[in-house]
């Protein structure tokens, strides 16, 4: 491949006049021009994206990193920043930090060195000093679902709380009595929030009991061994509202273990609108996030962010919707 350097001794001219003429920086004269545009061409010289970004310039690519890409909720997300930045001329680089804040950490790094032109993060550890360094280096940011505690970056999120009141709500719609709650881990905001929704929604019931919680890590086996710790202590529960659709997936392979039928005997419903939900027997119920918005939301601010160079803290909550299915429908 052909280098800047190949182009300048070509066209007889500096590497810095080379260097002028590609960042439209600094006066070159026509006839310069046109020996340094023709050298180009013989050569067929490709710009070094990451070489501009370092010299100032953007390098038209984001990274967008995520703590779990084998959870089917994050992939819908994916899609959603990746089409809007290639719509507006960016390559998008895929991260997945396994929840490891040293990983995170590295990619912020990254960033730092102007490798990337901004960053999307769905983190479960990104801190609050990690968002604060990022706002004095001028990195724009935008983090997705999931936010540190202070909001000093731009947010965007669907409405848990709203959601997990409107799961509850169906739940007691169809005639449950008692209704458990498998929840995941307290230090996300979007955890945190779905378990208020239903700890509102129910506290006023004779019986409810804080027994009637059960923590399922977001996980599928964290919610197969939830429903069986739900059932050894209240096996007269007769609905189940999980806080994503993985821990309800994984709570119908335990129902079914334990022998109890759904919608039968337990109903049950999710939360995220993931599409596994649609191929469980029976087809679950489920809060549906707009996931594929929330990444294209993502994606159309943190560029907007990095054209205009002005940082905003901005928090966006999008509506969340019912979906019915079989696993409620008595």
């Amino acid at each position: 491949m052909a280098t800047i350097r190949d182009v300048a001794k070509l066209a007889g001219v500096s590497v810095a006049t080379v260097s002028r003429y590609l960042n439209k920086n600094g006066y070159v004269n026509k006839d310069t021009e046109q020996r340094v545009a023709k050298a180009i061409e013989q050569l067929n010289y490709e710009p070094n994206a990451v070489a501009r970004g370092l010299a100032g310039k953007q390098t038209g690519t984001i990274a967008l990193i995520l703590p779990d890409i084998a959870n089917p909720f994050f992939p819908e997300i994916a899609r959603g920043v990746e089409d809007v930045a290639q719509k507006h001329g960016f390559t998008v680089i895929l991260g997945n930090s396994d929840d490891q804040g040293q990983k995170e950490k590295s990619y912020i790094e990254m960033l730092r060195k102007k490798y990337v032109d901004g960053i999307i993060f769905a983190s479960n550890t990104l801190g609050q000093d990690d968002v604060e360094q990022m706002n004095k280096n001028n990195i724009p940011l935008v983090v997705l679902d999931r936010a540190p505690t202070r909001q000093s970056c731009s947010v965007i999120r669907s409405r848990n709380y709203e959601g997990a009141k409107l799961a509850v709500s169906h739940l007691l719609d169809i005639g449950c009595k008692k209704i458990a709650h498998l929840y995941g881990p307290q230090e996300l905001i979007t955890a945190k929030k779905r378990m208020l929704g239903y700890e509102e929604s129910v506290l006023d019931f004779p019986w409810y009991t804080p027994s009637l919680m059960v923590p399922g890590h977001f996980r599928m086996d964290g919610g197969l061994a939830a429903v069986k710790e739900l059932f050894a202590k209240h096996p007269d529960v007769d609905g189940i509202f999980c806080g994503n659709d993985l821990m309800a997936i994984g709570a119908l392979k335990g129902l079914h273990q334990l022998g109890v039928r759904v919608p039968e005997d337990v109903a049950i419903i999710g939360f995220d609108g993931i599409s596994l939900t649609e191929i469980t027997t029976p087809e679950l119920t489920t809060i549906a996030q707009p996931n594929y918005d929330m990444g294209a939301l993502a994606a159309k601010v943190l560029i907007e962010t990095i054209q205009s160079g002005v940082m905003e803290a901005k928090l966006y909550e999008l509506d969340v919707e019912l979906i019915v299915r079989d696993s409620t429908k008595r």
